[in-house]
């Protein structure tokens, strides 16, 4: 199930959004403020944040650059600023979308739709199952699957935000500066090394054969790839 973290400080707009999200099957979760926001974001990710910009805390602009900090969770803003500044600094900060009130709920939940097919290529599937393993993005919970038996695989923070990168770009190449900053931020854009080191540490805990990857592909120069269809390969791509 799709967990949507909604942000507003009107009590009605929540009940509202909340019961339309709740009858198209999406978990929702509520914050009426731009610091619980925040901390809901950091401590139990969403799929996706639908933000009003107009938070009595914080703006909803220094929200968004706070989450992008450490999250490429895709993020949808509502507001009644209809200034193309307020656009532009919320798109710059690290908006996915941008939908001005007052918006009808069906124009909202199309965003959204498309939101997500757009940044993690699916739209409600949470598991992802290669091989003998299942990764399940939403309760951030990776396993090897041997016919009846599974066994928790463990992963570091960091490891993981990798993996979710890549497994909701499938068969999408994924651009090393991409990698670096989303993963470790704007700084490390150059930082090449980091992402080799733990591209080598994810085939090694789940790849069947890490000298020769199935699934997580090296294209040189460029970046790297969730391969899903193992048959549909290249020659010539490999580890890094």
């Amino acid at each position: 199930m799709i967990r949507v973290l909604v942000v507003d400080d009107e009590p009605s707009l929540l009940r509202t959004l909340a019961l339309a999200l709740h009858a198209r099957e999406y978990q929702v979760v509520m914050a009426a403020t731009g610091a619980a926001a925040i901390k809901e974001a950091a401590s139990e990710p969403p799929d996706v944040v639908v933000l009003d910009l107009g938070l009595p805390d914080l703006d909803g602009v220094q929200v968004i650059t706070e989450i992008r900090k450490f999250s490429a969770v895709p993020i949808i803003v509502l507001s009644g600023r209809s200034q193309g500044t307020d656009k532009v600094a919320a798109l710059d900060a690290g908006a996915d979308d941008y939908v001005t009130k007052p918006f009808g709920m069906a124009e909202l939940l199309a965003r959204l739709r498309a939101t997500l097919r757009r940044t993690t290529g699916e739209t409600g599937e949470t598991e992802i199952r290669f091989g003998q393993v299942a990764v399940d993005l939403t309760a951030h919970r990776v396993r090897r699957v041997t016919g009846e038996t599974s066994m928790d695989i463990r992963l570091t923070p960091t490891e993981w935000h990798v993996l979710e990168l890549l497994l909701r770009n499938p068969g999408r190449l994924v651009g090393r500066r991409r990698l670096l900053t989303e993963v470790w931020g704007p700084a490390y854009a150059s930082e090449a090394g980091y992402a080799r080191l733990y591209l080598a540490q994810l085939r090694k805990k789940l790849e069947p054969d890490p000298s020769r990857p199935r699934y997580f592909i090296t294209e040189p120069g460029m970046g790297y790839r969730f391969q899903p269809d193992v048959d549909a390969l290249r020659h010539g791509h490999g580890a890094e």
